[in-house]
Protein backbone atom coordinates (compact mmCIF):
# COMPACT_ATOMS: atom_id res chain seq x y z
CA UNK A 1 0.00 0.00 0.00
CA UNK A 2 1.27 3.52 -0.70
CA UNK A 3 3.25 5.49 1.89
CA UNK A 4 1.57 8.93 2.37
CA UNK A 5 3.92 11.80 3.50
CA UNK A 6 2.35 14.64 5.77
CA UNK A 7 2.79 17.94 7.59
CA UNK A 8 0.97 18.38 9.99
CA UNK A 9 1.24 21.78 12.36
CA UNK A 10 -0.09 22.00 15.11
CA UNK A 11 -0.37 25.97 17.07
CA UNK A 12 -0.67 26.48 20.64
CA UNK A 13 -1.40 29.79 21.87
CA UNK A 14 0.71 31.07 24.88
CA UNK A 15 -0.46 32.76 28.11
CA UNK A 16 2.12 35.08 29.93
CA UNK A 17 2.75 33.63 33.03
CA UNK A 18 5.10 35.55 35.77
CA UNK A 19 8.10 33.94 36.82
CA UNK A 20 8.66 33.76 40.41
CA UNK A 21 11.91 32.96 42.17
CA UNK A 22 10.81 32.09 45.56
CA UNK A 23 8.33 30.07 46.80
CA UNK A 24 7.81 27.87 50.24
CA UNK A 25 4.68 26.95 51.51
CA UNK A 26 2.96 24.62 53.75
CA UNK A 27 -0.15 23.02 52.88
CA UNK A 28 -2.08 19.79 51.98
CA UNK A 29 -0.78 18.15 48.65
CA UNK A 30 -3.10 15.46 47.02
CA UNK A 31 -2.52 13.08 43.94
CA UNK A 32 -3.99 12.46 40.77
CA UNK A 33 -6.76 9.50 40.04
CA UNK A 34 -6.05 6.86 37.95
CA UNK A 35 -8.82 8.32 35.13
CA UNK A 36 -6.34 10.73 34.20
CA UNK A 37 -3.43 8.77 32.75
CA UNK A 38 -2.76 9.85 29.40
CA UNK A 39 -4.87 12.69 29.43
CA UNK A 40 -3.49 16.60 28.75
CA UNK A 41 -2.27 18.45 30.81
CA UNK A 42 -2.82 22.47 30.84
CA UNK A 43 0.65 22.84 29.07
CA UNK A 44 -0.11 20.24 26.42
CA UNK A 45 1.93 17.37 28.02
CA UNK A 46 0.12 13.87 28.52
CA UNK A 47 0.50 12.91 32.09
CA UNK A 48 1.50 9.50 33.04
CA UNK A 49 1.04 8.26 36.09
CA UNK A 50 5.21 7.14 35.97
CA UNK A 51 7.01 10.98 35.47
CA UNK A 52 7.60 13.01 38.56
CA UNK A 53 5.26 16.05 37.83
CA UNK A 54 2.50 17.79 39.56
CA UNK A 55 0.01 20.79 38.98
CA UNK A 56 0.15 24.03 40.82
CA UNK A 57 -1.76 26.76 40.45
CA UNK A 58 0.46 29.69 40.07
CA UNK A 59 4.05 28.09 39.52
CA UNK A 60 5.23 28.76 36.14
CA UNK A 61 5.15 25.46 33.68
CA UNK A 62 8.71 23.86 33.92
CA UNK A 63 9.32 25.20 37.24
CA UNK A 64 11.12 22.61 39.69
CA UNK A 65 10.35 22.03 43.42
CA UNK A 66 11.01 20.12 46.45
CA UNK A 67 8.29 18.83 48.04
CA UNK A 68 8.47 17.04 51.67
CA UNK A 69 6.19 15.48 53.52
CA UNK A 70 6.14 17.08 56.98
CA UNK A 71 4.73 13.87 59.21
CA UNK A 72 8.14 11.25 58.14
CA UNK A 73 10.14 14.02 56.39
CA UNK A 74 10.18 12.05 52.63
CA UNK A 75 10.88 14.37 49.57
CA UNK A 76 10.43 14.32 45.90
CA UNK A 77 11.21 16.87 43.25
CA UNK A 78 8.67 17.20 40.81
CA UNK A 79 8.27 19.31 37.71
CA UNK A 80 5.12 21.34 37.68
CA UNK A 81 3.29 21.02 34.38
CA UNK A 82 -0.28 21.14 35.15
CA UNK A 83 -2.80 23.89 36.77
CA UNK A 84 -4.65 22.91 39.69
CA UNK A 85 -5.71 21.47 42.19
CA UNK A 86 -9.03 23.37 42.64
CA UNK A 87 -9.89 22.90 45.81
CA UNK A 88 -9.42 25.41 48.06
CA UNK A 89 -7.50 23.50 51.13
CA UNK A 90 -4.80 21.90 48.77
CA UNK A 91 -1.82 23.62 47.69
CA UNK A 92 -0.09 20.82 45.33
CA UNK A 93 -1.49 17.68 43.17
CA UNK A 94 0.98 15.14 42.32
CA UNK A 95 1.44 12.41 39.81
CA UNK A 96 0.61 9.00 41.84
CA UNK A 97 4.55 8.13 41.63
CA UNK A 98 5.56 11.12 43.01
CA UNK A 99 2.98 10.85 45.85
CA UNK A 100 4.26 7.29 46.52
CA UNK A 101 7.96 8.74 47.31
CA UNK A 102 6.09 10.40 49.84
CA UNK A 103 4.26 7.15 51.47
CA UNK A 104 0.49 8.61 51.16
CA UNK A 105 -1.22 6.64 48.48
CA UNK A 106 -3.42 4.97 51.40
CA UNK A 107 -4.31 7.79 52.86
CA UNK A 108 -5.09 10.04 50.19
CA UNK A 109 -3.95 13.30 51.36
CA UNK A 110 -0.66 14.66 53.47
CA UNK A 111 0.84 17.84 54.99
CA UNK A 112 3.78 18.82 52.62
CA UNK A 113 6.11 22.02 51.96
CA UNK A 114 6.61 22.70 48.32
CA UNK A 115 10.17 24.84 48.09
CA UNK A 116 10.87 26.08 44.37
CA UNK A 117 14.02 25.08 43.18
CA UNK A 118 14.14 26.78 39.99
CA UNK A 119 11.73 28.73 37.77
CA UNK A 120 11.73 28.55 34.25
CA UNK A 121 14.02 31.39 33.75
CA UNK A 122 16.51 29.31 36.06
CA UNK A 123 16.93 26.57 34.27
CA UNK A 124 20.10 25.66 32.24
CA UNK A 125 19.12 25.93 28.57
CA UNK A 126 15.52 26.24 29.23
CA UNK A 127 13.07 28.38 27.92
CA UNK A 128 9.88 29.37 28.68
CA UNK A 129 7.20 26.95 26.69
CA UNK A 130 4.72 30.10 26.96
CA UNK A 131 5.64 33.55 25.70
CA UNK A 132 4.64 36.93 26.36
CA UNK A 133 2.00 37.63 23.30
CA UNK A 134 3.14 35.09 21.40
CA UNK A 135 2.36 31.31 20.39
CA UNK A 136 4.37 28.75 19.46
CA UNK A 137 4.14 25.99 16.58
CA UNK A 138 4.73 22.16 16.38
CA UNK A 139 5.62 20.52 13.44
CA UNK A 140 5.27 16.66 12.55
CA UNK A 141 6.61 14.87 9.34
CA UNK A 142 4.36 11.72 9.52
CA UNK A 143 4.54 8.49 6.96
CA UNK A 144 0.83 7.70 6.94
CA UNK A 145 -0.43 4.18 5.35
CA UNK A 146 -3.60 2.94 6.07
CA UNK A 147 -2.91 -1.05 6.99
CA UNK A 148 -5.00 -4.10 8.49
CA UNK A 149 -2.73 -5.50 11.20
CA UNK A 150 -3.59 -8.63 12.39
CA UNK A 151 -3.72 -10.37 15.60
CA UNK A 152 -3.21 -8.64 18.76
CA UNK A 153 -1.23 -5.70 20.54
CA UNK A 154 -0.13 -3.59 23.33
CA UNK A 155 -2.33 -0.24 23.80
CA UNK A 156 -0.91 2.25 25.58
CA UNK A 157 -2.90 5.12 25.32
CA UNK A 158 -6.83 6.56 23.93
CA UNK A 159 -7.07 10.07 22.93
CA UNK A 160 -9.84 12.15 22.05
CA UNK A 161 -7.24 14.36 20.59
CA UNK A 162 -5.05 13.96 17.50
CA UNK A 163 -2.59 16.59 18.79
CA UNK A 164 -1.92 14.14 22.10
CA UNK A 165 -1.38 11.17 19.58
CA UNK A 166 1.23 13.27 17.28
CA UNK A 167 3.14 14.37 20.79
CA UNK A 168 2.97 10.43 22.05
CA UNK A 169 3.87 9.24 19.22
CA UNK A 170 6.73 11.29 18.24
CA UNK A 171 8.14 10.55 21.76
CA UNK A 172 7.71 6.93 21.77
CA UNK A 173 8.50 6.21 18.19
CA UNK A 174 12.50 5.52 18.33
CA UNK A 175 12.35 4.07 21.94
CA UNK A 176 11.12 0.75 20.68
CA UNK A 177 11.80 -1.91 17.89
CA UNK A 178 7.76 -3.24 17.48
CA UNK A 179 5.63 -1.68 15.17
CA UNK A 180 3.23 1.34 15.92
CA UNK A 181 -0.22 1.81 14.99
CA UNK A 182 -2.61 4.14 15.52
CA UNK A 183 -6.07 2.77 15.54
CA UNK A 184 -9.24 5.73 14.49
CA UNK A 185 -12.73 4.52 15.95
CA UNK A 186 -15.66 6.57 17.06
CA UNK A 187 -17.66 6.70 20.21
CA UNK A 188 -21.01 8.44 20.10
CA UNK A 189 -20.10 10.23 17.92
CA UNK A 190 -16.67 11.78 18.62
CA UNK A 191 -13.41 10.33 17.27
CA UNK A 192 -11.05 8.07 19.56
CA UNK A 193 -7.54 7.28 18.86
CA UNK A 194 -5.81 4.45 20.28
CA UNK A 195 -1.68 3.95 20.33
CA UNK A 196 -1.08 0.33 20.15
CA UNK A 197 2.27 -1.29 19.87
CA UNK A 198 3.15 -4.65 18.28
CA UNK A 199 1.08 -6.95 16.85
CA UNK A 200 1.89 -10.80 16.99
CA UNK A 201 -0.66 -13.87 18.13
CA UNK A 202 2.07 -15.30 20.67
CA UNK A 203 0.84 -14.89 23.49
CA UNK A 204 4.28 -14.92 25.33
CA UNK A 205 6.12 -12.08 23.29
CA UNK A 206 2.60 -10.05 23.91
CA UNK A 207 2.55 -10.33 27.66
CA UNK A 208 6.69 -9.93 27.37
CA UNK A 209 6.14 -6.58 25.25
CA UNK A 210 3.06 -5.88 27.87
CA UNK A 211 5.36 -6.08 30.85
CA UNK A 212 7.80 -4.04 29.30
CA UNK A 213 6.06 -0.89 28.51
CA UNK A 214 4.25 -1.03 31.68
CA UNK A 215 6.84 0.31 33.36
CA UNK A 216 6.43 3.45 31.25
CA UNK A 217 2.62 3.10 30.49
CA UNK A 218 1.43 1.34 33.90
CA UNK A 219 -2.35 0.86 32.75
CA UNK A 220 -1.03 -0.86 29.70
CA UNK A 221 -2.83 -3.97 28.24
CA UNK A 222 -3.25 -6.23 25.54
CA UNK A 223 -6.04 -5.39 22.76
CA UNK A 224 -7.08 -7.77 19.61
CA UNK A 225 -7.00 -5.98 16.12
CA UNK A 226 -10.77 -5.51 14.66
CA UNK A 227 -10.43 -6.41 11.25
Amino acid sequence: MKSITILVLIVFFGFPLKAQTKYNKTGIASFYADKFEGRQTANGEIYYHVKRTAAHRTLPFGSVVKVTNVENNKYVVVRINDRGPFVDNRIIDLSKSAANELDFIEKGLAKVRVELIASTEDLPGKKSEYKKNGNRSLYFKVNAEQVNPKGKGVQIGSFKSDENVFKLVNEIRNKYKEELFVEVSEVKKQKVYRIIIGTSNNDEYLNNLKKKLSKEYPDCFIVTFKN
